[in-house]
């Protein structure tokens, strides 16, 4: 084995450990935190520090992560 396949073996190792570790996350867990309120549901005014509902998440705290936003979107363009 060459220094280089060496090389590029053990750098696509970890890369296919971590795109199938995400694929697996967004199988089973497709809702994450939502990243303007951080999963409380709840958002600050800029100005007078007042909550108020996230209106980013619908009020849930989740959103879609993008992972699971593009397999459902494959999968409504592939019949």
């Amino acid at each position: 084995m060459t220094p280089t396949a060496a090389l590029l073996a053990a750098l696509a190792l970890p890369l296919t450990s971590v795109t199938f570790g995400y694929i697996l996350l967004c199988w089973v867990r497709p809702f994450g935190p939502c990243p303007h309120c951080h999963g409380t549901a709840r958002t600050e005014s800029r100005f007078t520090r007042r909550t108020r509902p996230c209106r980013h998440c619908d009020h849930t705290g989740l959103r879609l992560r993008v992972g699971r936003r593009a397999y459902n979107t494959l999968r409504r363009l592939l019949p």
